[in-house]
């Protein structure tokens, strides 16, 4: 490209007035951009704070309702549910995953009877139903058993389908799981529910605080890296990510977020799909506590965070600040 020189060309002119640097804007944030995870607890009129991600809470069905109708309000256009599922409930088998009254289907209705407009996404994966905290079933030696896990994944989406979910977003790893999902969503008529694939779900330290929402940090033996990512790998992101594609996914995720922007750049420019990313736990908390101890300014740290991840090439971002951005956006 050929561009005249200084002082004939000035960058800074376009830079000059607020209304000018709205102009040229490259990237922009609005409220449909955000998906706000929530986490699901038992009991009634429950509201329990996240000991480890300052302002966020726990909710009781009963109360999921209404943020679904704020969210919606706001502009938000999804919900992500979580749920925190009673140590009574859990078990070697995650057999609670296939419970259609369970805490992740009553909430998805509880949404529906609240008239509000908006879409649920519902995490599959059973990690919030074992007692060992894996996302599949382990076999005698330890070991993560990938096609059983699949047979009961299939299940767990199934049900949650029949509750009303919107998209299925299996977030375990396993292998041929998205194909499996798709074609008994197929098979039972869900030709309009989504799969959003967690295609590239590295195995993080930024987890932590998500696993103490959902009560399955306490239970986790050993680690997860037999399923999820090495986070030095790119090369096998992309190769995660057609497979999904190719067994029918219609949206891929990169998780966690801000540390893989190069992943969400990579995926994107070689599949234009769309293509989302989760501002996971830790990286939320790390911002609280910065912001805690006065060395980040909240509002602009957020827009610029979020803004990023729309740079990259992020059709969408599942955030903890999604409500407050939201508002902030007007």
């Amino acid at each position: 490209m050929t561009h005249a020189r200084y002082p004939a060309l000035r960058p800074r002119r376009s830079r000059a007035y607020a209304w000018s640097r709205a102009m040229v804007a490259e990237t922009t944030l609005s409220p449909a951009d955000l998906i706000w995870p929530l986490f699901v607890t038992d009991g009634t009129n429950n509201r329990e704070p996240v000991r480890t991600m300052p302002g966020v809470d726990r909710l009781s069905v009963d109360l999921i309702g209404a943020a679904a109708r704020e969210a919606a309000a706001l502009g938000i256009p999804c919900l992500a549910l979580f749920p925190n599922t009673p140590a009574s409930a859990r078990s070697d088998d995650g057999a609670e995953a296939l419970n259609p009254d369970n805490l992740m289907c009553r909430a998805v209705k509880a949404i529906r009877d609240s008239g509000a407009a908006i879409g649920v996404l519902t995490d599959v994966a059973l990690d919030p139903y074992t007692s060992h905290g894996h996302d599949g079933l382990l076999d005698a030696q330890h070991r993560i058993v990938n096609d059983t896990s699949v047979e009961v994944l299939v299940g767990q989406a199934l049900t949650l389908a029949r509750a009303g979910a919107d998209i299925i977003a299996p977030s375990d790893m396993m292998d041929g799981r998205v194909g499996a999902i798709r074609d008994a969503l197929e098979a039972e008529g869900f030709h309009d529910v989504q799969i959003m694939a967690y295609a590239a779900k590295y195995a993080s330290a930024f987890y932590g605080p998500f696993r103490d929402a959902v009560g399955s940090g306490g239970y986790l033996k050993g680690d997860k890296k037999t399923y999820q990512m090495d986070f030095a790998n790119s090369d096998e992101a992309m190769r995660e990510v057609a497979l999904d594609l190719a067994e029918g996914a219609d949206s891929v995720m990169v998780k966690p977020g801000l540390p893989y922007l190069d992943i969400v750049r990579r995926v994107k420019d070689r599949f234009e799909v769309p293509v989302f990313a989760y501002q996971v736990s830790g990286e939320y908390a790390m911002m609280e506590a910065a912001v805690a101890a006065g060395v980040l300014d909240r509002d602009k740290a957020m827009i610029e965070t979020l803004t990023a991840f729309k740079r990259a090439g992020c059709s969408g971002v599942l955030t903890y600040f999604a409500r407050d951005v939201a508002r902030l956006l007007g």
